[in-house]
């Protein structure tokens, strides 16, 4: 099998570094292009990167040389990922689209446009349909699709069986979210150490209108929004890796055997296929009463599952809790399953 060639965008980021180390021993998808910030650029990666993942730098990268987000150097690839933070991403994203690159983004500029598609591959791979509609609408040469936010990917998961199977008046969800979430200076120890921030800005946003989003149905070439009514409040807990939700949902049905049935057997079309990234178990239940917990459960698998758990109904309200790894299926991993999936469905 030819390899893909990919190259990627804020590979010295805390993301970029996660998607090295999972590109490294990945079958068809060969990393070609590191690309950094312009202080960066012409040094080898080694030299340029504050290495924060653990173990070595993959032997394939080391002396790779970084390079701009110039198009110009990214002609002889056929995937670009993009790391970016957001405040760069919207700029460099579209000029690599319009000179014809196929560009798959974890940055949120773009993400509720109406025909770029925001794709967690298990839940609304259908949605890639409307790549259609953006190339003949936008007249770009490339194609652009995005990631959620690390938090809508990971909370979304279980409402895909929940969202069909309950009438659902009103979801209140509070979550609990890493510092990774912030990058690697993105809190000061004194900030967290010991303390809980019940802030977190634009998140409490965009995650029902991400959800929203990605669960909504498609029809011909426009997503109809899910029509949960979700009502957020995000915080900053001291956890190095793992984002949690504790979420409650109002409705008249409790149905709690069954959802914990169905969702410990939930399969897609990733599984289905057999795509390298997508873990074999997406979504693994918890029975005992403390647990998911980050310390303990997001050291098994390969960080691409969701751990859901403490399902009770009471009093007209369905109670549980989400985990997951935001770098990996939040970020990283979510963005390598999506450029799998698109070449599974040959959109690349």
């Amino acid at each position: 099998m030819d390899k893909i060639r990919v190259s990627l965008l804020g590979s010295t980021g805390m993301v970029g570094q996660k998607m090295i180390k999972l590109l490294a021993t990945h079958p068809f998808l060969e990393l070609t292009k590191v690309s950094a910030s312009p202080s960066k650029i012409g040094r080898k990666y080694q030299e340029a990167v504050k290495w924060v993942e653990g173990g070595e730098i993959p032997e394939s990268v080391r002396d790779l040389r970084i390079v701009s987000t110039n198009p110009e150097d990214h002609k002889d690839v056929d995937v670009v990922l993009s790391a970016l933070p957001n405040e760069l991403a919207e700029d460099v994203e579209l000029k690599l689209v319009r000179e014809g690159k196929v560009v798959v983004s974890n940055a949120s500029p773009f993400r509720m446009d109406p025909d770029v598609p925001l794709i967690n591959p298990e839940i609304n791979w259908e949605h890639l349909e409307l790549l259609k509609t953006q190339r003949s609408k936008r007249g770009w040469k490339g194609l652009l699709v995005k990631n959620p936010n690390c938090t809508a990917s990971i909370l979304s998961m279980p409402f895909k069986y929940i969202l069909k199977n309950l009438k659902m008046d009103k979801v209140i969800i509070t979550t609990l979210q890493a510092v990774s979430g912030a990058g690697y200076n993105g809190l000061s120890f004194m900030s967290i150490e010991n303390n809980v921030i019940p802030y977190i800005k634009g998140e409490e946003e965009k995650i029902p209108k991400e959800m929203n989003k990605m669960l909504g149905s498609l029809k011909e070439d426009s997503i109809v929004p899910a029509g949960i009514d979700a009502t957020v409040t995000s915080t900053r807990v001291p956890t190095k890796v793992g984002h949690m939700g504790v979420v409650n949902v109002i409705t008249e049905e409790g149905k709690v055997e069954e959802i914990k049935k169905a969702l410990s057997s939930f399969r897609s079309l990733p599984q289905e296929r057999g795509l390298p990234t997508a873990p074999a178990k997406p979504i693994v239940l918890h029975e005992a009463e403390d647990r998911p917990q980050p310390e303990i459960d997001l050291k098994t698998g390969n960080g691409m599952e969701v751990h859901v758990g403490r399902f009770r109904f009471e009093n007209g309200v369905l109670r549980f809790v989400v985990l997951g790894d935001n770098l990996v299926r939040g970020a990283a991993g979510i963005t390598i399953l999506t450029v799998e999936l698109m070449k599974e469905l040959g959109y690349i």
